[in-house]
């Protein structure tokens, strides 16, 4: 009776194995990359950021600018289930963290063009001046913003709102990405080493990435798979991502860089 019983035990076991997240985390970028090219507008909206990205111009460097109108594309007019796929598959490995990283070319669309990172405050104050860069701030301010009162410090169902205001900084002067190939931190391509009397100030723009505990969640949660971006419009092109309204009434008025403070140092509870 136990030599029947061992093959059926070792059999259960490895259905089991094949059906942990972790077993099926680890081809999930892979799955996310095969279902853009799968998808006709997925694949030729990817194939024209990469084909910007990946070019030069006259003088050798990146075409930067025209790199990033094509990433906002990508996000603006591109599926959702697919593009949030390839922006926040789950990584179990290096290897697969930094297929991850590379998803939209960072040397030109993230890093550069010096070797270290600028002080955060320059792409700051040209995005404040910028007709495409400021309204997304503010919706990834809005969106990905704590809640004290909330049970975890989250207000519930905020999760894809802040994922997708967060994909729509990508192509922006603020354009975040994966910091490393070891963790899913994110962060813009700058630092506060620089910033002189503005060190809080930038600080506080820094943290609505790097001590943003609503956006590691809608990120880990979109790893586990329960994030609701692919439940909501599954098959829709057009999402509004810059309607931003509050209950004092809509943030044209507002200055971006007086709401920094209030926003990034509310209490991460």
């Amino acid at each position: 009776m136990a030599h029947c019983l061992q093959p059926l035990l070792l059999l259960l076991l490895l259905q089991l194995l094949l059906r942990s997240p972790s077993s099926a985390a680890r081809n999930r970028c892979v799955d996310a990359a095969e279902a853009c090219t799968a998808d006709a507008q997925c694949q030729r909206l990817r194939t024209e950021y990469v084909g910007h990205c990946l070019g030069r111009t006259a003088s050798g460097d990146c075409p930067r600018a025209r790199c990033r109108r094509a990433l906002r594309r990508f996000f603006a007019r591109g599926s959702p289930a697919l593009t949030h796929a390839l922006l926040f598959c789950s990584c179990v490995d290096p290897v697969c963290a930094e297929r991850r990283r590379q998803t939209f070319v960072p040397a030109c669309a993230f890093s550069g063009p010096g070797p270290a990172p600028p002080s955060c405050l320059g792409p700051l104050d040209a995005c404040e001046h910028s007709g495409v860069c400021r309204p997304r701030l503010l919706a990834f301010q809005a969106s990905c913003a704590p809640a004290p009162s909330a049970p975890d410090g989250c207000p519930p169902d905020q999760a894809s709102r802040c994922l997708r205001a967060y994909a729509g900084l990508v192509g922006t002067t603020l354009t975040p990405n994966y910091v490393d190939n070891a963790s899913a931190r994110v962060a813009p391509w700058c630092d506060c080493g620089a910033s002189g009397n503005r060190r809080e100030e930038c600080e506080a723009f820094r943290e609505l990435f790097t001590g943003n505990r609503c956006l590691d969640g809608a990120i880990q949660a979109f790893d586990s798979g329960q994030s609701p971006v692919l439940q909501d419009h599954p098959d829709s092109h057009q999402h509004s991502l810059l309607q931003v309204s509050s209950a004092d009434g809509p943030l044209k008025g507002c200055s971006l860089l007086s709401m920094l403070p209030v926003l990034a140092l509310q209490p991460l509870l």
